[in-house]
C-alpha cells in the first residue's frame, strides 16, 4: 500500500458521489417519460433541471481542480470522470428532449430495455463512487457496467432491426433513431465511467 505524505482534497469525492446520484434520479425520470400516459413536458422539464444541475456539479469539479495543488488522484483522471460523468447526463437529457420534440407516443418496446440498462448502470455508478476513496471493492462495479453495455449494445442493434423493418414510415425511423442513439450513447458514456474508475484504481494500487 502507497504511504502518501500530503493531504488530500477530499470534497471531490462528495461532488462525484452528487453527481452520480444525480444520474440515478434522471434514469428514473426516463423511465416515466417513455411510460404510457406520462405527462413527458413536464418530466422533460425535470430532467432539464437534472441537467443542469449536473452542469453545476462538473462546475464545481473542475473549478476545484484549478484550485488545487493537492488532488486525491491524478488530474487528468478527475478531469475524464467529470467529463464522462456530465456525457451521460448530457445523453439522457437529449434522449429525453427528442421523445417530447417529436412527440414520440409509441416507442417500440425495446426502448424499455434501453432505459433499464441505464437504470441499472446509474445505480451501479452511484454506489461505487463513494468507494473511491478506498479505492476498494470496485471490481465488480466495472465488471458489471461492461456487462450491461453489452447487453444494450445487443438492445440497440434489435432496435435499429426492427425500424429498418418497414413497419415505420422514414421520417417515424429517422426520429427514433436520434432518440435510440441517444440512449446509446448514454449507454456507452457509463461505461467510459466505469473504465476510468478502473484507470484510476489501477493507478492507486
Amino acid at each position: 500500500m502507497r504511504l502518501r505524505l500530503t493531504p488530500r482534497e477530499d470534497s471531490y469525492y462528495d461532488l462525484f458521489a452528487d453527481s452520480a446520484n444525480n444520474l440515478v434520479t434522471a434514469s428514473r425520470l426516463l423511465v416515466e417519460i417513455i411510460s404510457d400516459g406520462s405527462d413527458r413536458e413536464a418530466l422533460a422539464e425535470k430532467m432539464r433541471a437534472c441537467e443542469h444541475a449536473g452542469d453545476e456539479r462538473t462546475h464545481a469539479i473542475m473549478n476545484r481542480l484549478n484550485e488545487s495543488f493537492i488532488t486525491p488522484f491524478d488530474r487528468e483522471d478527475i478531469y475524464r470522470l467529470a467529463s464522462n460523468l456530465d456525457d451521460v447526463m448530457d445523453a439522457m437529457e437529449a434522449a429525453s428532449d427528442l421523445i417530447v420534440l417529436y412527440q414520440l407516443d409509441h416507442l417500440p418496446k425495446d426502448v424499455v430495455r434501453q432505459v433499464e440498462v441505464l437504470e441499472r448502470a446509474a445505480e451501479l455508478t452511484a454506489e461505487a463512487m463513494p468507494r473511491l476513496r478506498s479505492m476498494k471493492n470496485l471490481n465488480e462495479y466495472w465488471i458489471e457496467v461492461n456487462r450491461l453495455e453489452n447487453q444494450g449494445d445487443q438492445v440497440y442493434r434489435r432496435l435499429l432491426a426492427k425500424l429498418f423493418s418497414g413497419e415505420y414510415d422514414a421520417l417515424t425511423v429517422m426520429k427514433m433513431k436520434e432518440v435510440i442513439d441517444a440512449l446509446e450513447e448514454a449507454a456507452d458514456a457509463f461505461e467510459h465511467v466505469a473504465n476510468t474508475v478502473e484507470s484510476i484504481a489501477v493507478k492507486e494500487s
